[in-house]
């Protein structure tokens, strides 16, 4: 039989704490077996029941959650989910706990809980499990076709790339002469830490990288504004229509797909608030297919820590039109699932520690000048 993964639950409103037990429960694999309204009850509760996986508000009474995750993870590291409010000091806050050693969010709406929030039951069980099986280490700073669930819950249909992006043939595409190029970076559970060890890393001067994380709308603005505070390039959140430029990130905002397209002699943003692509947007595999079809082999491809497959089949299409393309390594990542799929479809020229990739990215360019090779 196989183990259940034992789940502890802190919230300050009871009503949060009922309905994410109720959710938890209903999963044959899973079961919560403590819950707690405040960081003391948990941290007596954490020694009594020895959880897998904690789930944890970001703003407490008696003890703020990012105090309490340091203390988790200095003491006893274990896998944790924050759950979020869709706000901006809620946004600011959840960024810091992913910095502290956090594998990822839920977003708890505001309003009408009661109603939506069993509606984010597929998210919470998927990060859970995915949780379960994380080997977590102690951080003294931040480390470099619809089915049903369990609950009955309906799982939305999942699309490909061509909903928002026809696939042209690697053969038929023809590519302009350009000294211009560009980095795109795909990257989902972890991403934030990774593109943040990445960009700390990258030189003022290097050429124009777009990315493509999985992150609602709230959480964009406020990473945006993080990584151009901590990054020697010039960070932000992507706007439609504008020029990518060396020296400069543009990172999709939440619920908007990001595509590269070419306008004359430059390339630029294009959003897109069409059909999610793989369950998410933005997507990953969208932006890719968008910069193999305009960019070629003018581009590096690189994909990071991530859980699913998104990002896969579109590595695999720039590398089939001459693109470089980079995994991240199981070793550094939080979670193989994306990196390990690129690699399973033979899309991938290398596989890279993350604290690795920025400088062989600048290698490539430094040392072609036309075909990043």
């Amino acid at each position: 039989m196989a183990k259940v993964v034992k789940v502890m639950v802190i919230d300050d409103s009871a009503l949060i704490r009922q309905m994410l037990s109720n959710i938890i429960n209903a999963e044959p694999d899973m079961e919560v077996v403590a819950t707690a309204g405040d960081p003391y009850i948990a941290r007596d509760k954490i020694k009594k029941f020895n959880p897998d996986v904690l789930t944890l508000d970001v703003e407490m009474p008696r003890m703020d959650g990012l105090a309490f995750l340091r203390n988790v993870m200095r003491l006893r590291p274990m896998p944790v989910i924050m759950i979020s409010a869709l706000t901006q000091k809620g946004a600011d806050t959840t960024l810091q706990a992913l910095e502290y050693g956090a594998l990822d969010f839920v977003c708890k709406p505001q309003l009408d809980i009661s109603q939506t929030f069993e509606t984010y039951g597929e998210e919470i069980v998927s990060k859970l499990r995915m949780a379960a099986q994380t080997q977590v280490k102690p951080l003294i700073k931040p480390k470099p076709s619809s089915a049903m669930t369990y609950t009955g819950m309906p799982v939305p249909p999942k699309y490909s790339a061509d909903a928002i992006i026809s696939n042209t043939p690697a053969r038929k595409v023809k590519f302009l002469k350009t000294t211009d190029k560009i980095i795109a970076i795909g990257a989902s559970t972890g991403g934030t830490e990774a593109i943040k060890l990445l960009l700390e890393n990258m030189p003022a001067h290097a050429p124009g990288i777009v990315i493509s994380q999985h992150i609602p709308a709230t959480f964009s603005t406020s990473f945006a504004k993080r990584m151009n505070q901590l990054s020697p390039m010039t960070v932000y959140e992507a706007e439609d229509g504008k020029a990518i430029l060396p020296g400069h990130v543009y990172i999709a905002p939440g619920n908007f797909h990001l595509l590269v397209e070419r306008d004359g002699a430059r390339y630029v943003c294009r959003l897109n608030e069409g059909t999610p692509v793989n369950r998410h947007r933005p997507s990953v595999d969208v932006l890719f297919r968008s910069v193999a079809q305009n960019v070629g082999p003018n581009s590096v491809g690189v994909i990071l820590t991530g859980m699913g497959d998104d990002g896969a089949k579109g590595m695999r299409e720039m590398h089939e039109v001459g693109a470089f393309t980079i995994a991240q390594d199981e070793h550094t990542s939080v979670v193989w699932g994306m990196p390990g799929e690129a690699v399973k479809k033979g899309g991938v020229d290398k596989i890279m520690p993350l604290h690795e990739i920025p400088r062989h990215l600048m290698k490539l360019f430094d040392h072609q000048s036309t075909t990043p090779h």
